[in-house]
């Protein structure tokens, strides 16, 4: 009886803790009744960034399918949650019932394919890896991503409609070939602008990236984005381009306005990211990861699912289109009426074709070839950029 009474204390202690940190659910057994999806989340489900995204994304997937519920674990880091581990939380994940799980982070890439070979009755969709395209992935295993670079295109197009310093600064966070080629879409976006809509030498026009170690600030660990951000503006920047999953960039622009100084910012991932800093906000590229992941969803229900690499691109048609489209655009309210019109038929022109910024003659940073003349790049050119093109300021490697 007394150990009886201890291992039921115990259980109890042991399950409050775990609904502490999100790893348990309430009601397991009724887990097992529905189809349960999960989502590991690497920062808060609030940080109107990346994370939000991803989380609204599983709300929408709650909304569309009747039947399915959703297991959302967020700030799964060393930093927020130093002592639980990837692994850990698929595994409660899926002692809950769940039978599809989305990892949204790139630093997820080895403990999912890990997981799934572990778990091969699970399906695992790596939001942002390519071990698929790669041949590394087992046959339970997907990767998703949205063509975020046409949305950084736009959003450099509308820093350099802007600009009147002829400086653009761009936050950048840990580097790789997402990152380099995001980055590298968003000079392109601004180097033509530039030069097509306002007539200038895109030669006068200075384009920095600075990486401040990973995704979002980890006091000790990487660069403060709001220092950062602060010498940007210091150094003449007149307009901050974002490419972190938080707002630092769009705040401490918005604590410079209100000290008169004139300076924009242009935040990442979340369509309501302007909300931040309306006033000094140029418009925001963000994912939209609903229609992708209840495209997933349904095929895994119905037993058309197979393992694939998805780069889900834009509904052109119109890019803000909560149902279809996978990547937008909304305009900031610091756009005036006249570079709205200027925005939108270089968006239109990305759409139809007619505007094609991934063609030669263009060099990497450090002189070769990227492309020949009039050579187009590949999806997996693009994909795998190894270094930041020739006229852009910033290093292309971590040291």
């Amino acid at each position: 009886m007394l150990y009886a009474s201890l291992r039921r204390a115990l259980v109890v202690v042991l399950s409050a803790a775990l609904l502490s940190v999100g790893l348990l659910a309430a009601s397991p057994s009724a887990a097992q009744e529905e189809w349960v999806v999960g989502f590991v989340l690497v920062g808060p489900q609030n940080d109107r960034g990346w994370s939000q995204a991803h989380f609204e994304g599983s709300e929408y997937v709650k909304e569309m399918i009747p039947g399915v519920k959703t297991i959302v674990v967020d700030k799964v880091n060393p930093a927020d949650r130093p002592n639980v581990t990837l692994e850990q939380v698929i595994e409660n994940m899926i002692e809950q019932g769940a039978r599809i799980i989305f990892t949204t982070s790139d630093d997820f890439g080895t403990e999912t394919l890990a997981a799934a070979e572990k778990f091969p009755e699970v399906v695992f969709i790596h939001v942002s890896g390519s071990a698929v395209l790669e041949g590394e992935a087992p046959s339970n295993v997907g990767n998703v991503m949205g063509k975020m670079e046409f949305m950084k295109m736009v959003a450099g197009c509308a820093a350099a409609l802007k600009t009147q310093t002829n400086s653009i600064g761009y936050l950048g966070p840990l580097i790789n070939d997402e990152t380099r080629r995001l980055v590298v879409s968003t000079y392109l976006g601004a180097r033509y602008c530039y030069q097509t809509y306002r007539g200038l030498d895109p030669a006068n026009l200075k384009f920095e990236v600075k990486w401040i170690g990973f995704w979002f600030n980890i006091p000790g660990v990487t660069a403060d984005p709001t220092a950062v951000a602060n010498d940007f503006f210091n150094g003449g920047v007149d307009v901050l381009i974002s490419g972190i999953d938080t707002t630092e960039g769009s705040v401490v622009a918005n604590q410079r306005a209100e000290r008169g100084e004139t300076v924009f910012a242009i935040p990442y991932d979340y369509v309501g990211a302007c909300e931040v800093a309306p006033k000094i906000c140029l418009g925001v590229p963000y994912f939209n990861w609903g229609p992708s992941y209840v495209r997933i969803v349904k095929a895994v229900m119905d037993g058309t699912w197979q393992s694939s690499w998805d780069w889900d691109g834009p509904n052109w048609e119109d890019v803000n289109d909560r149902d279809t489209s996978a990547v937008g655009y909304i305009f900031g309210d610091a756009l005036t009426e006249a570079e709205k019109e200027t925005l939108s038929a270089f968006k239109k022109g990305l759409g139809d074709g007619s505007i094609n910024l991934f063609v030669g003659p263009l060099n990497f940073q450090d002189g070769t070839p990227f492309l020949a003349e009039g050579e187009v790049a590949t999806d997996e050119q693009i994909w795998y950029m190894p270094q930041l093109l020739e006229g852009m300021l910033g290093v292309s490697k971590a040291d």
